[in-house]
């Protein structure tokens, strides 16, 4: 069984003085990344952003425990959806907007003189990847405060998750069911979902296809992989995994640690 590690501190949550209070020089600044997007009958539209938060409140915690303090940002949770933009409730907006965005935050961030801002995302659409990774280099060239960002699609990190993941039929099935069934039951329908065929049709070879849609890549009904098969059990060993990337890929960062 994981054990559940302490509930980080919420920024927002915070009254000013309560910030002001912060060691913000040593403190890491963790800001989950989502999306309102169709993910199958039977996951709400904010999958990913339950997702992205579930792994930053694991990832802050899991940083405390290695000396490094961490609060956790609201979530940030409009992207490029365009996989999904025939889907209603999908809202995808611009990828300039999301890099100029982020970028603007860690600003923010950096005046207030906060270490770094390290990003919990779980939308995996190569637009949105490619803004988030635009953001950092941004940072990286204006030499502020660094933007930390564990892309689950490369190594190592996307390797130390479940076969599902892996083998790219990981929308809506049975990787992200179960983390939704960890974090929030009460959303999953739960009368749709153990009755759903498996897609096994790998979304990431469609995307190297260059399939532009989740239709086009064989989801018409916006999921590929297992929902059936997943479990509140691997949801909570999924989401220390990805508390433990977010955590692993900050430390690698900063070069060992606590300052």
């Amino acid at each position: 069984m994981i054990p559940e590690a302490r509930e980080p501190r919420q920024l927002a949550e915070m009254t000013w003085e309560d910030a002001r209070e912060l060691d913000r020089g040593k403190t890491v600044a963790v800001l989950p990344v989502g999306a309102i997007e169709a993910h199958g009958p039977h996951l709400p539209l904010a999958t990913d952003g339950l997702i992205a938060e579930a792994m930053a409140r694991e990832g802050a915690a899991r940083l405390d425990e290695r000396g490094i303090p961490a609060v956790v940002l609201p979530l940030l949770p409009y992207t490029v959806a365009g996989f999904a933009a025939a889907f209603p409730g999908t809202i995808s907006v611009s990828a300039g907007t999301v890099t100029a965005l982020v970028a603007d935050v860690t600003r923010s961030l950096g005046r207030q003189g906060f270490r770094a801002v390290a990003i919990a995302n779980a939308h995996l659409d190569p637009a949105h990847l490619a803004s988030l990774h635009a953001a950092q280099g941004a940072a990286d060239r204006e030499g502020g405060i660094p933007i930390v960002f564990p892309d689950l699609t490369r190594k190592p990190w996307g390797g130390r998750l479940t076969d599902e993941f892996r083998s790219g039929a990981c929308h809506a099935g049975r990787f992200e069911g179960s983390i939704v069934l960890a974090a929030r039951p009460d959303l999953v329908r739960e009368e749709v979902r153990s009755g759903l065929e498996e897609v096994p049709r790998s979304l990431s070879a469609a995307i190297a296809e260059g399939k532009r849609t989740f239709e086009e890549a064989g989801g018409p009904r916006a999921y590929f992989g297992d929902p059936a098969a997943a479990t509140a059990a691997e949801g909570r060993e999924t989401i220390a995994a990805l508390g433990t990337i977010l955590a692993d890929a900050v430390v690698a960062a900063l070069g060992g640690g606590a300052e």
